[in-house]
């Protein structure tokens, strides 16, 4: 069958966990003989806005609108007409039989009518909280505080410092360099961004926007949440949650329970004899792998780690690896920390050294501050035999068995996670590597793309019947 796959970013300009599964379930149906295709989109100034780009991705034709956020309304970051008509045109010559959405941020709600509208079978991955938070799906406040509910007056406060759209000098500097390529090739657009961020300062969080402000955010955030409800529950035949927490988090939102079903995601099984093997020799091993940005929580890892009794953690080396170019400053201040602690931190590594690295290591700590749905670098460190630290929040702690493969501590409490990490350190590498990864439980990668396409199928033949 012909499956075109829509995701926000694709590698290999964007490699987050959304990106690489929608990756390698391309590859995955590619390899058992179906056409498949993938939409996305990228942010290039040196390139005109709302223009294509066409390449291939491990053999899957991959087109790329052009997306610079050159948004004229809030309402463009949801509901795009230009994207929509770019969308439209790749539909129809594409002509596929399933379309399988994976991610809508950088693109817009009416995709998924354009797709239902061409006789497509429709489904949706969520992969995180884009359809009820307009704030990069996060439902993080923008001071900070998680989100347990969507409070749009709330809304109102966060989404004045939300960088959306581009900046009129920035659009104008933008659109330059797009001619300037155009008529020389020449491509200047990486030191414009180069010299963007030393000028630019992020916007701070007041909470006393003015009232005028602070109503018309809230009642856009309003409309949004209502509009996709109802646009995406028409559209969409099936949605997929990798988690139980995300499904029963959609369901109270709204969606009906009996379109959301409960998909966990794939995970190829650890090479013969590498569970048993020593994770380390010598020092115990820490191990944190993700973006260098607050939600992610690395500051709270470093915080307990520097609550630890030196000479127990003169015993340890902890290690921090992640790309640091979404928050510069940020990662600065996570550079100064681990050298005031005595970690380390490296750069983000690619998915071999994400795999040499957990081969390392006596422990994985994912301290997030935000509802992780079902981290991909959870999922491997568990099937490599790695036991895990995570932040008891989200998807994160329904797959942890206390004590079996791994522990959790409340959110953000650096010095519950300061406790936990000094009794490993103490006791060693427990549990044992071989029972870690049989407690994990997770499908391996071709289980996984069976019962995605067991919904292809079911989609398709509802599709024919209601036809």
């Amino acid at each position: 069958m012909r499956v075109l796959l829509v995701s926000h970013r694709f590698p290999p300009h964007s490699a987050a966990g959304t990106e690489v599964y929608t990756a390698e379930l391309a590859r995955r149906l590619q390899a058992r003989g179906h056409e498949v295709h993938v939409f996305s989109s990228h942010k290039d100034t040196g390139r005109d806005d709302l223009t294509l780009e066409r390449r291939k991705h491990e053999g899957v034709p991959v087109t790329e609108v052009i997306n610079n956020l050159y948004h004229e309304s809030f309402e463009q970051t949801w509901q795009h007409p230009g994207i929509e008509a770019v969308f439209r045109a790749e539909v129809l010559r594409i002509d596929p039989e399933v379309v399988h959405f994976q991610h809508l941020m950088y693109l817009s709600v009416g995709c998924l009518e354009i797709a239902r509208e061409s006789g497509a079978a429709v489904l949706m991955t969520l992969h995180d909280y884009w359809l009820e938070c307009p704030r990069m799906g996060q439902l993080v406040h923008a001071d900070g505080e998680l989100c347990d509910s969507v409070d749009f007056e709330r809304c109102g406060t966060c989404l004045p410092s939300f960088s959306w759209t581009q900046s009129a000098s920035a659009r104008r500097a933008g659109q330059s360099l797009a001619g300037l390529r155009r008529v020389t090739g020449l491509d200047l657009s990486p030191l414009a961004r180069k010299i963007h961020k030393k000028i630019s300062r992020s916007p701070e969080v007041s909470l006393g926007v003015a009232p005028e402000i602070r109503e018309s955010f809230a009642l856009s955030a309003s409309q949004r949440t209502g509009a996709l409800r109802q646009r995406a529950g028409a559209a969409v035949q099936r949605f997929l949650a990798p988690s139980r927490f995300l499904r029963e988090r959609f369901v109270r939102w709204g969606l009906d329970p009996d379109a959301v079903y409960y998909t966990p995601t794939g995970l190829d099984p650890v090479a013969e004899g590498a569970a048993s093997a020593p994770a380390s020799e010598g020092a115990f091993e820490v191990l944190f792998l993700g973006s260098f940005i607050p939600i992610k929580g690395a500051h709270v890892l470093l915080e307990a780690w520097g609550q630890i009794d030196s000479a127990l953690r003169a015993k340890a080396h902890l290690r921090l690896h992640g790309p640091v170019f979404q928050d510069a400053d940020y990662a600065a201040e996570l550079g100064r920390a681990a050298q005031a602690v005595g970690a380390k931190m490296g750069k983000g590594l690619d998915r071999s050294g994400v795999q040499a690295a957990l081969a390392r290591a006596d422990l994985l700590v994912v301290p997030s501050l935000w509802f992780e749905n079902r981290p991909l670098v959870l999922m491997e460190a568990m099937g490599a035999g790695v036991p895990v630290v995570v932040t008891h929040l989200g998807g994160m702690a329904e797959l942890v068995e206390e004590g079996v493969n791994g522990w959790t501590f409340p959110l953000g409490d650096s010095s519950a996670l300061a406790a936990v990490l000094s009794e490993r350190v103490r006791t060693g590498p427990e549990p044992t590597a071989a029972a870690c990864a049989e407690a994990s439980g997770f499908p391996t990668w071709e289980e996984a793309t069976d019962q995605v396409l067991e919904h292809y199928a079911a989609c398709l033949a509802s599709k024919g019947s209601a036809g």
